[in-house]
C-alpha cells in the first residue's frame, strides 16, 4: 500500500447561496488559490437529484480534488484562502465542507 501522502482527496461542499453578489467575490479568487495548492475543480451542481435517504442535499454542491490531504489542508489553511472565504461565509449558508480520501492506487 502506498503512503497516505500519495492518496488524492476530494473536497465536497454543500451550501445555499443567499447573496449572489457577495458569493461572486469568493468565486473570482477561488480558482487561483485552488491551483496554487495543486487543486483541480471537478464539478458543481445546483439541482442534484436525491435517489434515497431522508436528508437530501439542497442548494449547490461543489466537488474538487487535491493530490493529497496535506495539499488540501494547505489550501484550506492558506491565509489568502481564509481571507477570501469570508465572502463565501457572508454570501452562503454552508451545510458542509468535507474532505473525502480517495482510494490508494491499485497495483
Amino acid at each position: 500500500m502506498k503512503h497516505m501522502s500519495t492518496i488524492p482527496v476530494y473536497i465536497v461542499a454543500n451550501f445555499q447561496i443567499e447573496d449572489a453578489a457577495v458569493y461572486r467575490r469568493y468565486e473570482k479568487g477561488f480558482f487561483r488559490i485552488l491551483k496554487r495548492h495543486g487543486g483541480t475543480f471537478f464539478t458543481y451542481d445546483d439541482s442534484t437529484e436525491n435517489l434515497e435517504g431522508f436528508e437530501p442535499l439542497t442548494g449547490r454542491v461543489v466537488i474538487f480534488t487535491f493530490p493529497s490531504a496535506a495539499a488540501a489542508r494547505g489550501w484550506y489553511n492558506d491565509p489568502a484562502y481564509q481571507a477570501l472565504s469570508e465572502h463565501r461565509r457572508a454570501g452562503t449558508r454552508l451545510r458542509f465542507l468535507t474532505m473525502v480520501h480517495g482510494l490508494p492506487p491499485r497495483s
